[in-house]
């Protein structure tokens, strides 16, 4: 890296918007500039969780904050809580155009260009890179084709399922370098996309600011209640089990209360669910939470819960929750197969679970009956994330690739046509 080099973020959430993703970026971009980038975030006007914001109509706005310039782009944004089909894709094409068209105007402005997805479509802006040279990183952070299809989301083997894999080989080829967030996500890749994607896969974990979370006092806060907390935080859709969590209120032995913090697709059928397991008195949604609460709203709980659906298909997650969790001290607990159970087992900071209530009942049931053990675990996990997962390590990797491309000027992109053509054979 010579001088200040510039650098375009391309992403499709990015706070106030509410999410795992934009609290990552939050911290990534941050961590970027404090390693002496200028970084510009390219995002949509916030929208997610969808329902929780008003529609804007600016062409584009431009704000700064911890160093960081965020230029929001006009997109449709949806205003329902559980958006139809065409909605979303007006939300995620809209952007991903206008994205496209602000870099191929402006792309002497920036030294190198990073696209994080999902959604796929961000991968349109980073085309715009193939022309001008510009070095590209490819973040992944989901198999978002995948489980789109596996949750019924995309006809299995249908047009759009097709069409999208083919896009998703594309960008992947053509890109520079792909960031991953675990081993098993960039394997995925490699075994779906081609292997000879090896070489540019790299490791960008998820990850927790440590200190801000082990620092949080939460004594004042409105999370207190007279029985013990467990938390959920996050987007409330369909990849987390919480169906079972909230039925696992109704048979355990012990009172406790349920807290769902956070907005989704699934939460009117949620409500219900709580309504038809007569857990209406234990179970709290208390919708989306700025990010810099969360920190304080943990440190008032008494256990996180990170609960995916056992879903082969999402073997690869690692939700950002449970970083967060074990940063503030609280033990977890877990469902779900894959990452999730195996970093569950490394950290020794939880008890990872079966999907099914009596045994997420039994973990819970377990925890708030012996203090000592969640203070073990708790300590487990925050030494464990500290030392492994602390977010101003981890974009010391990106840093470290984006110094090489762009120093060395090896930019490798492939040829996106070879590579969609690749896709149907």
């Amino acid at each position: 890296m010579t001088g200040t080099d510039r650098i375009a973020v391309v992403t499709q959430q990015y706070p106030p918007d509410k999410s795992g993703h934009a609290s990552r970026m939050n911290d990534v971009t941050r961590n970027l500039a404090d390693h002496g980038w200028a970084v510009e975030v390219l995002a949509p006007p916030p929208c997610f969780p969808h329902g929780e914001f008003g529609r804007d109509w600016y062409r584009t706005r431009k704000t700064t904050a911890d160093g960081v310039t965020v230029r929001r782009l006009w997109a449709w944004q949806p205003t329902e809580a559980d958006p139809g089909t065409l909605s979303r894709l007006a939300y995620y094409v809209t952007f991903a155009l206008h994205a496209a068209l602000w870099l191929a105007v402006r792309t002497r402005r920036y030294d190198a260009v990073l696209t994080t997805t999902p959604p796929i479509s961000t991968g349109v802006a980073g085309f715009v890179t193939v022309v001008s040279g510009l070095p590209w990183i490819v973040d992944v952070r989901d198999l978002w084709i995948d489980a789109s299809v596996s949750l019924g989301f995309i006809a299995e083997g249908g047009v759009l399922e097709r069409t999208s894999r083919r896009f998703q080989r594309a960008v992947l080829h053509a890109a520079d370098a792909i960031a991953v967030t675990t081993e098993t996500l960039g394997e995925h890749l490699c075994q779906q996309y081609g292997a000879d994607l090896s070489p540019k896969v790299f490791l960008v974990p998820n990850g927790v600011d440590v200190d801000r979370f082990e620092s949080a006092d939460g004594a004042d806060l409105r999370i207190q209640s007279d029985e013990p907390v467990i938390v959920y935080v996050g987007n409330i859709g369909h990849a987390q089990n919480l169906d079972a969590c909230i039925r696992a209120m109704g048979a355990m032995e012990r009172d406790a209360e349920l807290r769902l913090i956070g907005g989704g697709d699934t939460v009117p059928e949620l409500r219900e669910t709580v309504e038809t397991a007569g857990v209406s008195d234990s179970v709290t949604f208390t919708g989306p939470m700025p990010h810099e609460e969360i920190p304080s709203l943990l440190a008032s709980a008494d256990i996180g819960i990170a609960p995916l659906v056992d879903d082969g298909e999402l073997a690869y997650a690692m939700p950002t929750k449970v970083y967060e969790y074990m940063g503030a001290g609280l033990p977890v607990v877990t469902t779900g197969r894959g990452e999730v159970e195996r970093f569950v087992d490394s950290s020794n900071g939880g008890i990872h679970a079966e999907s099914d209530v009596d045994s997420v009942a039994r973990a819970f049931d377990r925890l708030l009956a012996d203090e000592d053990l969640r203070e073990r675990l708790g300590a487990n996990g925050q030494a464990y994330v500290r030392s492994r997962y602390d977010r101003s390590v981890i974009t010391e990797t990106l840093h470290e690739r984006l110094c090489h491309l762009t120093d060395s000027g090896e930019t490798v992109h492939g040829d996106a046509t070879d590579s969609a053509v690749a896709g149907n054979e």
